[in-house]
């Protein structure tokens, strides 16, 4: 993983409003973020964001500061290197005849799946690490890639520990 590349797991309260603050954060301060991802979590008032920065080691500190001075903002954790990420994938490739069963083996060397045929499309959906999934799209590239779409990352620390550990009791506290 590039140590400009970061990954944020923050916990915020399940309130309207409150993708907006963050959101008006980075863009005020003049931060991007490369992925965002929201979800529920196992509590229905915590919602849970994984934001992937591009940014210096000062600067990710300055985000996270900035991070939780906002009232909805529970926790962050950084991920580490070793932390568990995926991100989902659909592209529509060009495909006729004559090349759409090497596509389809392509996909299954990906583990990807085929979700859609059509007469000159098939599309595919992939799950894997970034990597992975940048991988096949270059090996799908000469076949003329028609459009596809990239979720953002969710990612989970390996091992035990969990984000809310030792949090949920102050979690509940505060909402």
């Amino acid at each position: 993983m590039n140590r400009d590349r970061h990954i944020l797991s923050v916990l915020v309260e399940n309130k309207p409003g409150v993708l907006a603050r963050i959101a008006l954060m980075f863009s005020r301060r003049g931060y991007n973020i490369h992925s965002l991802a929201v979800g529920p979590t196992e509590d229905d008032a915590v919602s849970r964001l994984t934001l992937v920065v591009g940014t210096e080691a000062v600067q990710l500190e300055q985000i996270v500061k900035q991070l939780n001075k906002l009232v909805n903002v529970l926790k962050i954790t950084e991920l580490g290197e070793d932390a568990v990420e995926r991100e989902l994938q659909l592209v529509k490739v060009s495909a006729d005849a004559s090349n759409r069963s090497s596509i389809i083996e392509l996909a299954d060397v990906f583990r990807a799946k085929v979700v859609d045929v059509g007469l000159d499309t098939i599309t595919i959906e992939a799950a894997g690490n970034p990597r992975k999934l940048q991988a096949m799209l270059d090996l799908l590239e000469p076949f003329g890639i028609r459009e596809f779409v990239r979720s953002g990352t969710i990612s989970l620390s390996r091992g035990g520990t969990a984000i809310t550990d030792g949090g949920r009791a102050r979690m509940r506290r505060v909402i």
